[in-house]
């Protein structure tokens, strides 16, 4: 299935990080997200009730990335992917893309982050 619903670069503030300074102070990080379902019954009634909302997406992952402080961002990740595939029963595939631009590593870049994909009952 090739369709997709996509949420680039939402910024979230969290508490996430090995050293105890990243949990206290917190920082930046930026998501992406990108839900595999089937598009074609909201396509073709136009019923918003037949798709996954950006809006839900959005909300689900913020909470999630706030809700708990996770020493690897490989773990804030995956409780992401972990709570749109229970959540949203259409989607099929979820892809995470977290990223930490500011993460306390003494060199020049623009961001580190991860990637991951979970498919439901995989």
């Amino acid at each position: 299935m090739s369709d997709r619903i996509i949420v680039r670069d939402l910024q979230v503030f969290a508490r996430h990080g090995v050293h105890e300074e990243e949990k206290r102070l917190g920082q930046r990080f930026a998501l992406d997200i990108v839900a595999h379902l089937d598009l074609r019954p909201a396509g073709e009634s136009d019923d918003y009730a037949r798709t996954v909302g950006y809006d839900a997406l959005i909300a689900l992952a913020i909470e999630t990335l706030t809700a708990k402080s996770y020493s690897l961002i490989e773990a804030a990740a995956e409780a992401v992917a972990r709570a749109i595939l229970s959540r949203f029963p259409a989607i099929r595939k979820v892809e995470i893309e977290l990223r930490k631009p500011a993460a306390p590593i003494d060199a020049a870049f623009a961001h580190v982050g991860v990637r991951i994909e979970r498919r439901r009952g995989a």
